[in-house]
């Protein structure tokens, strides 16, 4: 069975890119920060060839801000700003506690009163629980986990083969 895309998703690229990645990722995971400057290569370098999406897969027993940080970028796009919140908390991984979750909340411009108001009611938590348990039952049990055009990657992605292989799905 193939891993599709779901109306939920966190999703950059158009719908006819040849070349479909998800992630599975945790906020606090250094190999997730690695994953996440290499994606962005990788869009740059494929363009429209590329669509991208981001689910949660947070890694609580290890990373104990993972949670707060999955819902705080759930609680951003409330406001579309998620990418934003995405990026800065991968850049600034090592501070993302509450307090530095709200500080950069308003660095990307978000209503912080409504942001404050918002930040752990129960529909932020459900989405990142929904992609926790869409990763389980699709065999994810690490992060970073990526799938291409609906199939697991086994292979490094840290090394120039990720992108050979990505290359292969362009026509």
């Amino acid at each position: 069975m193939r891993l599709k895309i779901n109306a939920n998703d966190h999703v950059l690229g158009k719908a006819s890119a040849p070349i479909e990645i998800i992630e599975y990722a945790d906020f606090q995971c250094p190999y997730c920060r690695q994953s996440y400057y290499r994606i962005k290569d990788i869009q740059k370098e494929l363009g429209d060839d590329l669509r991208f999406v981001f689910r949660h897969f947070p890694l609580a027993e290890l990373h104990p801000h993972a949670v707060h940080a999955a819902i705080a970028a759930e609680t951003a796009a409330a406001q579309n700003r998620f990418w934003e919140m995405h990026d800065i908390i991968f850049e600034n991984q090592r501070h993302i506690d509450d307090h530095h979750l709200i500080e950069y909340a308003k660095e990307i411009g978000l209503d912080v009163a409504r942001f404050e108001k918002d930040f752990g009611k129960d529909p932020y938590f459900q989405k990142v629980n929904h992609d926790y348990e869409t990763g389980i039952q699709n065999n994810v049990d690490t992060t970073p986990t990526f799938f291409v055009n609906g199939v697991i990657y086994e292979g490094n992605y840290m090394d120039a083969s990720f992108f050979t292989y990505l290359k292969s799905f362009i026509r």
